[in-house]
């Protein structure tokens, strides 16, 4: 079994994952996501770091590097053609297109029947002083692609609502309004790999924002059947086999599915629970490509 990362060789999550590969025997190479190229002349092939994709049997999606929409698109081209070739490509193209885009994750999640909070998505800060208002003037206002936290700002004053959304409709931005919810300075991040889930609180007693990366606190938790029924049915209404799904306990007793995360880390939750979560993720992509290749 041959396996292909896309991600940082130094990064601390390549270097787990080679490290549980390794355990495995299973045959591994960091290759730079940012150097995915294609030729089509007599025949179509791809390539990342000058090898050619179709000489490995599954490729792992470890990084998603910014870029411009031209290179994205590109990128998610690349590998929805090595898909098609018949590797194995872990989260699948269309899994990593939906999960990076919030709006397009959000709305799937809602036509599964799924509780999320109330949003609008607009271009136009006319229409977004609308939202503002229809959400009860206290909305989070999140960037459509993008994670960690960051570029979120809560909004609760009319005024400085307006500025900001004709700001951003002067940088062409999309402007993503959604409700703010009061929760009780937690939320839950439970990680799917296949048939398998392990969770974690992650906590913040100095910030409405419980990323890890803006000050949060992970602790293990004991997942309750509800979480990991919503965080399931989520993961599979993105198409994502190896997920990050973000659930918030409100504090008027609801449960809300957030976000869905197709390129998760783990080190945090890893830390918390004592899981090889590394190790899991090598095991899955090996059972999943041996069983397409029956």
């Amino acid at each position: 079994m041959r396996i292909a990362i896309l991600g940082q060789a130094d990064g601390w999550h390549v270097r787990d994952l080679l490290r549980a590969a390794s355990q495995q025997n299973v045959e591994t190479e960091c290759l730079d996501f940012e150097s995915l190229a294609a030729t089509v002349t007599d025949s179509a092939r791809q390539t990342a770091s000058g090898q050619s994709l179709d000489q490995f049997d599954a490729l792992l999606v470890r990084t998603m590097p910014r870029g411009s929409l031209e290179q994205i698109i590109f990128r998610m081209d690349v590998l929805g053609q090595v898909a098609d070739g018949g590797t194995a490509v872990f989260n699948p193209p269309r899994a990593l297109e939906t999960a990076i885009d919030k709006y397009l994750s959000l709305a799937r999640m809602q036509s599964a029947g799924l509780p999320v909070p109330r949003t609008c998505v607009t271009q136009t800060a006319d229409e977004a002083i609308e939202a503002f208002q229809s959400l009860g003037e206290d909305v989070v206002v999140k960037p459509l692609f993008g994670g960690e936290g960051r570029g979120l700002m809560r909004l609760t004053d009319h005024e400085l609502a307006g500025r900001a959304f004709r700001t951003l409709e002067q940088l062409q931005a999309t402007i993503y309004v959604q409700e703010f919810i009061d929760h009780k300075g937690y939320d839950i991040r439970v990680l799917i790999v296949g048939d398998r889930t392990v969770g974690m609180r992650r906590r913040n007693s100095a910030d409405w924002r419980t990323n890890l990366r803006q000050g949060a606190v992970a602790e293990p938790v004991t997942l309750k059947p509800e979480w990991i029924e919503l965080a399931t049915k989520a993961a599979a209404a993105v198409g994502t086999p190896i997920a990050g799904v973000d659930l918030l306990p409100s504090k008027d007793g609801r449960l809300l599915a957030l976000e869905v995360n197709a390129v998760p880390g783990w080190r945090g939750l890893q830390n918390a629970t004592g899981e090889d979560i590394a190790s899991w993720i090598v095991e899955h992509v090996c059972s999943e490509r041996t069983a397409l290749s029956q």
